[in-house]
């Protein structure tokens, strides 16, 4: 008889610095640690972002390369605490939903990607359109959209009532 146990070997999680990304990310590894699968965190710096500056500055490029990293270094600590060992990261520079959906997955053989509910607010949505969506419209692997904590409460619904207080 087949094992109807899918185990999952390489695990591309999408971090943002949001709530959701967050969420993601301790998700990530505690399915990581459960599948003994390798943990590959990326952080897009959406260059499109720097097409409306003037004159396209280099150190500012730097500064949030230079964030990024530090923000990196940190999860990879935080995996480490969490017992994972086989977590590693990537700074893209470029447009998000093609390199979570297609690019990265391809070179990194990547079969799970784990991503949060939403990273933008409705305006940037309805101009740009999810990038969550594309990827889970777009992705050759299975792709688990992250709604919910770790005790699986719905993660929105927590910060909308903390907004509210």
């Amino acid at each position: 008889m087949m094992n109807m146990l899918q185990q999952y070997k390489h695990i591309l999680v999408a971090v943002d610095g949001s709530y959701e990304s967050e969420l993601a990310f301790q998700k990530a590894v505690a399915v990581s640690k459960r599948n003994h699968a390798e943990l590959f965190l990326i952080h897009i710096v959406d260059t499109r972002a720097f097409q409306n500056v003037s004159s396209f500055d280099s150190a500012m490029v730097e500064q949030v390369t230079t964030t990024a990293k530090e923000t990196m270094d940190g999860y990879i600590d935080q995996a480490h605490k969490a017992g994972l060992d086989a977590v590693s990261y990537s700074i893209e520079y470029g447009a998000p939903k093609t390199i979570i959906a297609r690019d990265v997955p391809k070179a990194k053989d990547i079969d799970l990607i784990m991503i949060g509910a939403t990273g933008l607010n409705a305006v940037e949505r309805l101009l740009i359109g999810s990038v969550t969506e594309y990827v889970t419209r777009n992705a050759q692997c299975d792709v688990l959209v992250v709604r919910t904590d770790l005790n699986n409460q719905p993660a929105l619904a927590t910060t909308k009532t903390k907004k509210t207080k």
